[in-house]
């Protein structure tokens, strides 16, 4: 039994009201995994979860589970994990998506409640819309459907649902250890990326690695009169500013000796677009050089994402004798994280002015993603995302990092990873005002039935 794509969309037409609804009530759980935030958001996230997947009635089981994380004895954040073993010689496909989301921000900020999702000019708004509940909610309505679509559910079927996502997944290469059998699978659905644009489906096929820390500056033992001692004595902070200035030439690339470049295929899209969807001033120009994609995907790039030192409202006339930082290095495909960071160190250590002390705190490594689109589970899955758009699909890079997709690689080698999504450049996830473009849910959910429906239907 093969269904067409009419069939696929009428089936699940009749029940996205539902779905869009079930996304609502997940959008209301405040599910931050941060440890500054209450862990039983996460916990009655993870039963909402649990819930909805055992309402497929496709799982004898459903498990909420816990690790121990990698840095401590704590143990990390619920994830949800569902089995149903596969038929002689069919494939089993793992179907991942995280139910934790990043905090709120400013609350001044938003146009309408974080947590009280909203439907505004066909988005929907609320915190973890896009990021990534509605990846949830894709994988729970296509399983729900899927019964309806063929005569028996032959293949096999993993999914798992991650907690702490957002908060760096510290539990995640235990979890993986702990639960390799429970997890194991040919192909591997990571439903946390985005789309080319609303009209124009993608199949995510590289991510830059990354390398964070914390550096601390130091140039007094403690602070000083700025009037008796400015224009003699050098302040941390003017330490600082003079050290970030070395990341970057003239043009803003990084300027970072070690720091690797690669070379990915790039569509077309030009810098007037790249302003319009970044919502960079008129009169402040863009960095880099080379194609503009090609800075995002295959460029490495420094960030200063945060730094402790007086507000505004507090500053007084002293000399700071310590400034610390949160740096984020993004790393380009083919180099790892490990010898990125040991450059960008090397290069602090070299650069620092006027023989500043340095430290460096909370190292944060994650590689870098490379997909090989010719396998038959990618052909399956653009082919799917190609009839659900009528659009042909773009293979894209993003210039974030999913870490955890290293770790899937190296838990299981032969397993094809696929990185999917229902975000598009309007969603602003980790942003106040994050949203849903609403008919690309529905577009997102037809694309995996599709994909599964066709899974189901031949042995690999």
């Amino acid at each position: 039994m093969t269904a067409s794509i009419s069939d696929v969309r009428s089936v699940v037409s009749q029940t996205f009201p539902q779905s869009l609804n079930e996304l609502k009530d997940l959008v209301r759980i405040p599910s931050v995994s941060w440890s500054s935030f209450d862990p039983e958001q996460v916990a009655r996230s993870a039963q909402a979860v649990s819930d909805l997947l055992a309402g497929t009635n496709l799982f004898e089981d459903v498990f909420i589970l816990r690790s121990q994380k990698s840095d401590s004895k704590e143990l990390g954040q619920p994830a949800v994990v569902a089995r149903r073993n596969p038929a002689p010689g069919m494939p089993t496909v793992l179907l991942y998506a995280h139910h934790d989301v990043q905090p709120p921000g400013d609350l001044a900020m938003w146009e309408s409640s974080p947590f009280e999702p909203e439907e505004r000019s066909g988005r929907l708004h609320g915190r973890g819309a896009a990021d990534d509940k509605a990846g949830i909610m894709a994988h729970v309505t296509s399983l729900r459907l899927l019964p309806e679509l063929v005569e028996n559910v032959e293949l096999g079927i993993v999914v798992f649902i991650e907690g702490e996502e957002e908060f760096g997944s510290p539990s995640f290469e235990n979890f993986l250890s702990d639960h390799h059998e429970l997890l194991a699978s040919d192909v591997i659905v990571v439903a946390d990326s985005g789309n080319w644009n609303t009209e124009t489906p993608a199949l995510t096929t590289t991510l830059r690695g990354n390398a964070t820390f914390k550096l601390t500056v130091r140039t007094l033992d403690h602070a000083l009169h700025s009037g008796m001692f400015g224009g003699a004595v050098p302040d941390a902070f003017m330490a600082f500013a003079g050290l970030v200035s070395s990341f970057y030439t003239q043009s803003g690339s990084v300027a970072v000796e070690g720091l690797h470049r690669s070379s990915v295929p790039t569509p077309e899209y030009s810098d007037e677009q790249m302003r319009e969807e970044s919502g960079v001033l008129d009169s402040v120009s863009l960095i880099g050089d080379g194609h503009v994609l090609g800075r995002l995907w295959s460029q490495p790039s420094i960030s200063v994402t945060g730094i402790d030192i007086p507000d505004v409202a507090n500053a007084s006339n002293t000399l700071l004798p310590s400034v610390s930082a949160r740096i984020s290095v993004r790393v380009a495909p083919g180099q790892s994280a490990s010898e990125a960071f040991s450059a960008i160190q090397q290069h602090i250590t070299e650069h620092i002015p006027f023989g500043a002390i340095v430290e460096f705190e909370d190292v944060n490594l994650g590689e870098a993603f490379s997909t090989d689109t010719s396998g038959w589970a990618a052909q399956s899955i653009s082919h799917a995302l190609t009839q659900s758009w009528d659009q042909e699909v773009v293979n894209m890079g993003v210039g974030g990092s999913i870490p955890f997709i290293s770790s899937f690689v190296s838990a299981f080698p032969n397993a094809q990873v696929l990185v999917t999504g229902v975000e598009d450049p309007d969603s602003r996830a980790h942003s106040p005002n994050e949203s849903l473009h609403i008919e690309s849910f529905e577009k997102a959910i037809v694309a995996e039935l599709l994909f599964l429906v066709d899974l189901n239907s031949k042995k690999p």
